[in-house]
């Protein structure tokens, strides 16, 4: 499972705008139709666990796992 520094970093590397910064990280991203996915990154140094993991890539991110490797 990633870390969640790679879940900040594959936002940086995918275009995703920093829209606030307190105890998390708040992510945001408009797509070409329009609709703006969002996503939140803790701040801490441990693994993402697995349940939560899945659902961050297909309610939030809205990507494959293969997606997510290449932009970490």
């Amino acid at each position: 499972m990633p870390k969640w520094k790679e879940l900040k970093r594959f936002c940086e590397r995918d275009g995703w705008e920093l829209y606030k910064d307190t105890d998390h990280y708040f992510y945001r991203k408009r797509d070409e139709d329009g609709n703006i996915r969002r996503t939140k990154v803790s701040k801490g140094s441990g693994e993402i666990h697995r349940a939560m993991w899945q659902s961050i890539l297909k309610k939030q991110l809205q990507v494959t796992q293969e997606y997510f490797n290449s932009k970490i």
